[in-house]
């Protein structure tokens, strides 16, 4: 993955850069970096979209074969676990909820009290940088084909 999503509309590159610095700070522990960019993550309309895009790209990648559900609790525990220690606000049923987004198995108009855009904003760059390590790939290129995906979409809705 060599693209790039530079080129995209300011809205989607606010996105990008927050999402960008949300999981740098996630990998490096640092709660005052990740809290800065997490809110600009909840500031940014349709980032969880964008988000829950870069985390299904990542499950697939990861797993070729499929998921089954003991793969699905130990993505869970890893990244809840590994947050755990920093992030002691980390919502093991909040990552639960994004797994099951990015899998598309997960209803929020069948959810009685959904996640917030701040607990997404708050989580899923969490679940990403956690993912991530398991590829040694940068997150720009994920980006970019998380946008170039949910283009394609639109485009065809």
């Amino acid at each position: 993955m060599t693209t790039t999503w530079r080129h995209l509309p300011a809205p989607a590159r606010e996105i990008a850069t927050a999402a960008v610095d949300a999981v740098a700070a996630a990998r490096g522990r640092d709660p005052e970096a990740y809290d800065v960019a997490v809110a600009r993550l909840a500031a940014a309309e349709r980032s969880g979209l964008v988000l829950g895009a870069v985390v299904r790209l990542l499950l697939e990648e990861g797993h070729p074969d499929g998921l089954d559900g003991d793969d699905v609790r130990q993505v869970l525990e890893r990244c809840v676990r590994g947050a755990a220690g920093w992030r002691p606000d980390a919502d093991p049923h909040v990552v639960l909820v994004l797994l099951a987004g990015a899998l598309g198995v997960y209803d929020p108009d069948g959810h009685e009290s959904p996640p917030d855009p701040p607990a997404v904003a708050r989580h899923a760059p969490l679940l990403v940088a956690d993912l991530l390590a398991t590829t040694g790939r940068p997150l720009d290129g994920y980006l970019a084909a998380a946008f170039a995906e949910i283009e394609r979409t639109e485009r065809h809705d």
